[in-house]
């Protein structure tokens, strides 16, 4: 199950546009959210969705091969907010890699700093991450974009942003190594232990 709720259906019934998105995550701070629920919002619409122990499985596989790619000591993020390009847009990562250079602004990361996306598949939310999300990493220039989606077995990786979209587009199956080894991260990723559903 996923929640969602429309902006102008929030507390104290504010206009559109009226609640920055500090505003917005301060009062989503102070509700009741369930324990286990990850909380973005998408083109202004909240979303709270159930993580999954599936879910949780991929990520750790991503974080997995980052660290043996680069070390424990890479900047690896993890459901941590970062506003996005394309209005009211504050996403949660599944995994984000920051450079090593980048430097928080206002006590967050910048889009630009970002050099790595991944997003795990949840039924409720997988079109966010095909649709608004891809927009957003493209329009931010994150050079690459992987969606792990363990309903299918398959993972999609979006490389070479430009102009607001990404392009190339690389389907891979379970099994199959994700080659990265073109872009900045210089990297194949195995997906042969991927969790499914």
């Amino acid at each position: 199950m996923t929640i969602s709720l429309e902006r102008t259906d929030r507390i104290e019934m504010a206009e559109p546009g009226e609640l920055s998105l500090d505003q917005l995550f301060e009062r989503l701070e102070r509700m009741p959210v369930p324990e286990g629920y990850k909380v973005e919002i998408v083109e202004g619409t909240v979303y709270m969705t159930p993580q999954r122990d599936v879910h949780w499985q991929c990520i750790r596989r991503v974080l997995w091969a980052f660290e043996d790619r680069f070390g424990r000591d890479a900047h690896l993020v993890s459901d941590v907010r970062i506003d996005f390009p394309g209005g009211d847009n504050a996403f949660c990562p599944d995994v984000a890699l920051i450079a090593d250079s980048a430097k928080k602004v206002r006590g967050r990361w910048r889009p630009q700093d970002i050099q790595f996306v991944a997003e795990v598949i949840s039924r409720g939310t997988g079109m966010n991450d095909y649709g608004p999300k891809k927009h957003a990493y493209a329009d931010a220039e994150v050079p690459v974009y992987l969606i792990v989606d363990p309903y299918v077995r398959r993972c999609r990786v979006f490389t070479h942003p430009q102009d607001g979209e990404y392009k190339r587009d690389l389907t891979v199956a379970y099994g199959e190594p994700i080659d990265l080894t073109d872009t900045v991260l210089g990297m194949t990723i195995e997906t042969e232990h991927f969790p499914h559903d």
